[in-house]
């Protein structure tokens, strides 16, 4: 079965978050401990984060 065009949409907006993550990645090994724990913390936070996204899609109202 095709995917219609919003499918591809949303699986490119996933693909730009995963290259997002790969950048934070290797950036992560140049922060000091403590400004890990606060981007780790503000990420957390985020909202929608990406376990409401996949929380939605399993699960749609």
């Amino acid at each position: 079965m095709p995917l219609s065009g919003e499918a591809i949409r949303v699986m490119n907006l996933v693909d730009d978050v995963a290259t997002t993550m790969r950048r934070m990645l290797v950036l992560v090994p140049a922060l000091p401990p403590d400004e890990r724990k606060r981007v780790s913390d503000y990420l957390k936070q985020s909202e929608p984060n990406a376990d409401a996204v996949v929380a939605a899609l399993a699960n749609p109202k």
